[in-house]
């Protein structure tokens, strides 16, 4: 049964360089494929530097489910294998031949288990995470539900009515693919008011529900927690509205095609809008000449949960945005103390409250150091689930298993304590230690 959720709790933080609904081309010839990119996957390559391969080609498989396999995004040569301590695979870079040849894949879908062979072979399976632990999903498990989630609210994020705009009949395939892999339900989520496109609220053969209120409500995790949350013993997959479509697409055509419009946004962008682009490709051939690099931080990914890459680093799996912002390296005159229009901030402390519409040009200046854990309710203002999000942090930290069971270890991940971090007086890094214990956990939960 559908259902609508209000969501009472965020926090919308407005900033400058949204990508206009505008697309250009781009043009990488160095790609990479990044073990780093999928949480709980041990690598194994069955391809060495300098093999030719097709986009679609199996590069590595995962050690703890060898039938999932991981795929080059086009086809070329495997140019570098980049390890790290111990030999851990980081990177492996493939620089690509122009000639955008797939490899071909006949995906079966007469049964659960065709389907779920097709997945793992053609390199889709990474797509589907699960909760708990906010890992690759299971090809053996069965899971309660799926949740798939049509809208980012995240800052500077991808918007998916225009990105996925024209791909309605992928989209459907990739719902109607999932619907098969669960005995329960397909709920997909939408924004009551941010969501306008018809392939999203026309969607067939799932549940509807739709979310008001500030970010985190794109967030897959505060989705399910407000409507199905996740008890001990059940297993939730996950996915967002590019894994469904780029699944789809799979099934219709037989081809591994990770390309997507990417979001090159932020302050630091000249002219922001999309540029169609492929997973894994370098950053710098869809920022070049269209970005200030100096003393810039560049993310693949939003700029609450992304990673920095750099120019020289590449495009993650999941993401469709690169945001480019100010670095905050420099020193600032009485910090906080000195009142500005131009500063952001969650509470009154300055006038630019008063302004409720305006976006800033931030940077990533803390404004302060790690100190010890100060009780201001900041956490409970932005969190908004039905979990103690500082005594769930102070049960990971001291690695309580009991307690982190208690507080709902199971329901969450890195994402969803976003705002948290970005709220934080103590300036405590909230998404490294729940990644960190999740890792641990699943090990000693399961």
């Amino acid at each position: 049964m559908s259902k609508h959720v209000n969501i009472k709790r965020g926090l919308d933080i407005k900033l400058d360089g949204v990508a206009e609904k505008v697309t250009s081309e781009s043009s990488a010839n160095v790609f990479a494929l990044k073990p780093t990119d999928f949480s709980g996957v041990s690598p194994k390559l069955v391809l060495k530097e300098g093999s030719k391969v097709e986009a679609g080609s199996a590069i590595f498989f995962d050690k703890n489910k060898p039938a999932v396999q991981f795929c080059s995004p086009v086809s070329g040569e495997i140019k570098e294998i980049i390890r790290g301590e111990k030999r851990k695979i980081l990177e492996v870079v493939i620089s690509s031949d122009g000639a955008s040849s797939f490899k071909k894949f006949s995906p079966k879908s007469g049964s659960r288990q065709e389907v779920i062979d097709s997945l793992c072979e053609g390199g889709m399976w990474p797509f589907i995470k699960q909760r708990p632990f906010d890992v690759m999903a299971n090809p053996t498990d069965m899971p309660r539900d799926i949740f798939v989630t049509a809208f980012n609210s995240e800052p500077l994020t991808a918007d998916f009515d225009y990105t996925l705009y024209g791909q309605d009949i992928d989209f459907q395939k990739g719902l109607d693919v999932l619907t098969m892999l669960t005995e329960g339900s397909v709920n997909l989520g939408i924004h009551s008011e941010r969501t306008a496109s018809s392939m999203f609220k026309s969607a067939k053969n799932v549940t509807i529900n739709t979310f008001s209120g500030a970010h985190p409500a794109g967030n897959v995790g505060i989705q399910i927690n407000n409507v199905s949350p996740v008890n001990k013993g059940e297993t939730v997959w996950t996915l967002d509205a590019l894994g469904v479509t780029t699944i789809g697409k799979y099934f219709n055509s037989g081809k591994y095609d990770v390309s997507r419009l990417v979001a090159v946004a932020g302050g630091k962008v000249t002219k922001p809008k999309y540029v169609k682009s492929i997973a894994g490709a370098q950053v710098e051939s869809m920022t070049k000449g269209n970005a200030d690099n100096d003393n810039a931080r560049v993310i693949s990914g939003g700029v609450l949960t992304g990673k920095k890459v750099g120019n020289e680093g590449f495009l993650g799996f999941y993401d469709a945005t690169v945001s480019v912002i100010q670095e905050g390296n420099q020193t600032e005159f009485f910090g906080w103390l000195l009142p500005s229009t131009k500063k952001f901030s969650m509470s009154r402390t300055f006038l630019s409250y008063l302004s409720p519409g305006k976006s800033y040009n931030l940077d990533t200046n803390l404004h302060g150091e790690e100190r010890s854990y100060v009780m201001t309710n900041q956490y409970e203002q932005v969190f908004p689930m039905d979990i103690y999000p500082v005594q769930l942090i102070k049960s990971c930290l001291a690695y309580d298993l009991e307690k982190m069971e208690a507080l709902g270890i199971y329901e969450v991940a890195p994402e969803d304590f976003a705002l948290c971090e970005f709220v934080c007086t103590s300036k405590t890094e909230v998404q490294d230690i729940i990644r960190m214990t999740l890792d641990r956990a699943i090990i000693d939960l399961t």
